[in-house]
Parts: structure tokens; C-alpha cells; sequence
């Protein structure tokens, strides 16, 4: 039964949500008024008696993870201080509670962050880590900073499968996937077996490094193992991304043909796909073959695959087509993305001054993502004039405090003589301590996987890779500039993993 909760409270918190109040930060209760004040001016004292726990964490959880216009994180947070609070006559949170508000510390932008607060306060309680609901909020909260949701999986005295998820999800998306895939090795050790979710994110995870050997392992163990999860609709898709991101695109299509069911999600995986691959009259045809074949109408991930695959197969009329006619031809309306890709297809192929007045006709604002695509295609053709513009608009969008853009602007001018002009930029730089993030790839060779993260100077051969790479560089043409040397191209190696699967 879903927990009782006034309908009064319910209002009063949406209405109160999108609209005026400000508590007064000269006050030390301050933090506690809106909550206070939700509840009273929904006809509800402290002391009510309809205000039970279930209630109270009914409203956390609205306040925690409802939707947009009912989420506010740092009530609910205010809410959890006032159930805490000695003085409070409203119930003290149970182990439902912790939960909801561990989701809101991790909604909450604030300094300094809450959740290691909560994380003490959860050990003070016993709640961490026997707790299952807890610990998984935990690791939820830990999502984005890998090192210490490993260190929360360390602690669980019993491991499940959504926990060994949640970590490699968190090591795929700092850029560790080889952490990630010795993870998911370790839940076999550990006789955890995997379900769909950890197979898919393991499985991306390969992907994302290129680990080929390790998905065709993860491909097998499902076909000997779960061979039903092969009509997943995640699993299917995540094989497919695989295998075309690591170059085998045939692997890919028998995949893809293989699964009896195949929704806009697996649909829109082909198309980019084909995309991956530059193969643009395969990425259009699977659009026209989804309602045909399966009654599926292509969504806007799906065209915007098909125009990719166009950009990269420098099919630049039939991208144009696809842009004007995508609204009747399959419903979908052209959003920022669809333009986006199409500036960066005619940048491709030098017609900048074309991207510029389809940059024109936007009915939106553009937004980095466009202006950074010209910005790239002047690099590539030396047009300087338009590469200012194209800087100009990054800096009024804020993405001028990255360094990149103002690197790319300096190399434009180093292309076209004009030393002092990249000089001051390079200035500029410094000036602004702006600092870049930095690049990463990997690449596995015989079971080994190597990560590699621009400007690291941690692995112990790195000058024999230096020397390769310095080679590589001459025979290529790449310009070197005597005031560059911190901003060398090379990409030099940090980690090295074992990958292979077959000795488990």
C-alpha cells in the first residue's frame, strides 16, 4: 500500500516549491523554517497526530526524488535536521529515511557537500553497512567519485549484484573502465552472479576502452549462462555498441538481427552503429526499416545517428535532406543536437561559411556544442576570422574558462603566422589559471588493457613512448612550437590492466 500522506501536504509543497520563500539566514533556525513552514501551513502542528513516520518519510522522499517541479533537495535535507533534532516532537528517522535523504545530498550543490556527514551519522546508527536500502543510497551518492564508492564496497560484509553495478557504473564514467572490468571479474570470485543491469554496464565498459576480448567473453558467458538475456533490450544494445566500437561491425549487425524484439532503443543503437562505421545509406535505411519491420517509428536519437553517419561518411547533401525533412518524414522535430551535428558535417568539408548560416537559421539558441564544431572546423581549414567569432560566443556561453578553446584559438593563429596574436592568448592562459580536462583512451592488446591520459608523466617507460610518439609526430607534419612544450599532442600511457576473462 503506498504510504498515507495529507493531500494538503502534497499541494502546499509543490505550490511552495515554484514560488517565494526565503527564509532569513540572520536567524540559526533559519535552515528549519521552510520545512516548518510546509508543515503548518498545511493545517499540520509538529504534534499532529496524522504526521507518522510514514508521512514524514513520504514527504522526504517527494522532496528527495519527486519530479522537477516537486523536487527540492535541500528541504528535504532541512526536513531529516528537524526529525534529528532533540527538540523536535516529530519522530525520529528509521532506516526508510536515510535513504531519501542520501538522494537529496547527492541532488544538493552545496558547500560543503552533506554527504559525509550522513555517511558518519549512518555508522553512528549501525544503519551502514547492514543495512541493504542504505548502503545502496550510499553508493548511489558516491556515483560520481569512484574511489570512495570503492571504498563504501569494500566495507559491505555482504556484496550484491546492484552493488557491483553501481561501482563499475562509477569507474565507466570517470574514464577507469579497466578498474571497472576487474570489478566485475571479482563478483565471479566472489560467487555473485551477474544479472542483466551489471552485464550491460559491464559490457559498456568494455566499449568505452575497447576491451574487445573481454566483451566477447561477457557475449559468451550470457549466450552459456542467461542465453534469454540476449532478447534484453539493454544487454542487446550494449552488444551492439560493443562490438562497433571495437571494429566489428558485421558482430554487431548478427546481433542485432538475432534478437526477436527490437525496440527505438535497439533500433537507435544500429543506426549509430553505422554511424560509428561512416556507413550513412545503412544508418538511413535502418530509419525507413524500423516501422516496416517492427512497427517502431524512428525518435530523435535514431535520425540523429543517421546524421552522424552522414557527417562521418562526408555525405553532406543527404545530411542536409535528412535535417529538412526529418519532421515530416518521421515526426520528429530538429532540436539542438540534429543542428549541431549538421554544422559539424559541413565543417567536416570546409563549407563553413554554410555552417555559419544554418548556425543563422537556428530557431534555438546554439549552444557550445555548435559554436565548438566551428571553432574545430576553422582549425582544420585556417579560417582565422571566423574562429574568432566562433571564441567569442564560447566565452558569452561560459565555456571560455576552459582552456581548450583558448589552445585552439592560439594553434589557429600559430597556423596562420600570426605569433603574436597566439602569443597573448597563451597569456591569457596563464593569466586566468585556466586549466583543461584532460583527454583519455585505451587500447587492449592480447588480454592487457592500457589506459592513456594526456600530460601524465607517472608510467615507467614513458620516455620509450615519448620517443615513439615524438617519431610518429615528425612523420605526420605536426608543428612543434618552442613556447608549446607543456602543450605537447602527445598522449602518454598511466595504467595497465589485465583484462583477459578466460582463466575465471
Amino acid at each position: 500500500m503506498r504510504p498515507y500522506i495529507p493531500k494538503a501536504t502534497f499541494a502546499f509543497c509543490h505550490s511552495l516549491l515554484s514560488s517565494r520563500f526565503r527564509p532569513s539566514a540572520a536567524s540559526p533556525a533559519a535552515p528549519l523554517l521552510p520545512v516548518q513552514a510546509i508543515l503548518t501551513t498545511a493545517g499540520l502542528s509538529p504534534r499532529h497526530p496524522e504526521l507518522s513516520l510514514v508521512a514524514l518519510n513520504s514527504l522526504l522522499r517527494v522532496l528527495a526524488r519527486g519530479a522537477s517541479s516537486q523536487a527540492h533537495p535541500l528541504l528535504a535535507l532541512r526536513l531529516l535536521l528537524l526529525m534529528l533534532s532533540p527538540a523536535s516532537p516529530l519522530p525520529g528517522p528509521d532506516h526508510l529515511s536515510f535513504p531519501f535523504a542520501l538522494s537529496a545530498a547527492a541532488a544538493a550543490h552545496v558547500a560543503p557537500p552533506p554527504g559525509p556527514q550522513l555517511h558518519a551519522l549512518l555508522v553512528k546508527n549501525a544503519l551502514f553497512p547492514s543495512d541493504h536500502y542504505v548502503t545502496t543510497a550510499l553508493l548511489q551518492l558516491h556515483a560520481a567519485r569512484p574511489d570512495d564508492a570503492r571504498r563504501v564496497f569494500d566495507e559491505l560484509p555482504r556484496r550484491e549484484a546492484i552493488h557491483y553495478d553501481l561501482v563499475i557504473g562509477a569507474y565507466a564514467r570517470a574514464g577507469m573502465a579497466a578498474e571497472g572490468l576487474a570489478l566485475f571479474r571479482a563478483m565471479f570470485a566472489d560467487g555473485v552472479a551477474p544479472d542483466a543491469v551489471v552485464l550491460t554496464t559491464a559490457v559498456a565498459a568494455c566499449a568505452q576502452s575497447g576491451a574487445l576480448e573481454c566483451g566477447e567473453w561477457v557475449h559468451r558467458y550470457v549466450e552459456s549462462n542467461a542465453p534469454g538475456l540476449l532478447a534484453d533490450a539493454f544487454v542487446g544494445s550494449a552488444l551492439v555498441s560493443m562490438y562497433a566500437k571495437c571494429g566489428c561491425l558485421q558482430k554487431a549487425v548478427k546481433v542485432f538481427e538475432g534478437m526477436p524484439e527490437r525496440n527505438e532503443y535497439v533500433w537507435g543503437t544500429m543506426v549509430g552503429a553505422f554511424a560509428v562505421h561512416g556507413m550513412a545509406r545503412e544508418a538511413v535505411a535502418c530509419l525507413e526499416r524500423m516501422a516496416g519491420e517492427d512497427g517502431v517509428r524512428p525518435d530523435g536519437v535514431a535520425v540523429l545517428g543517421a546524421l552522424s553517419a552522414c557527417a562521418h561518411a562526408g555525405k553532406v547533401e543527404d545530411g542536409l535532406r535528412l535535417l529538412k525533412e526529418m519532421r515530416r518524414r518521421y515526426g520528429v522535430t530538429p532540436g539542438h543536437e540534429h543542428y549541431s551535428c549538421t554544422v559539424d558535417m559541413l565543417c567536416r568539408v570546409g563549407r563553413l561559411e554554410d555552417a555559419v548560416g544554418l548556425i543563422g537559421t537556428m530557431p534555438m539558441t546554439p549552444l557550445a556544442s555548435v559554436w565548438g564544431s566551428l571553432l574545430a572546423g576553422c582549425r582544420m581549414y585556417g579560417n582565422v576570422e571566423l574562429a574568432e567569432v566562433a571564441a567569442k560566443e564560447l566565452e558569452k556561453l561560459g565555456v571560455g574558462a576552459d582552456e581548450g578553446v583558448y589552445v585552439q584559438l592560439s594553434n589557429i593563429y600559430l597556423d596562420a603566422n600570426r605569433k603574436d596574436d597566439a602569443r597573448r592568448v597563451r597569456k591569457l592562459i596563464g593569466s586566468r589559471g585556466l586549466k583543461k580536462v584532460p583527454a583519455y583512451s585505451a587500447v587492449e592488446v592480447d588480454g592487457e588493457l592500457s589506459s592513456f591520459v594526456a600530460d601524465d608523466q607517472a608510467h615507467p617507460r614513458r620516455f620509450e613512448i615519448w620517443d615513439v610518439l615524438g617519431l610518429l609526430a615528425d612523420q605526420m607534419g605536426l608543428k612543434s612550437d618552442e613556447e608549446e612544450e607543456e602543450t605537447t599532442f602527445l598522449l602518454r600511457p598511466c595504467i595497465t590492466r589485465k583484462t583477459n576473462l578466460e582463466t575465471m
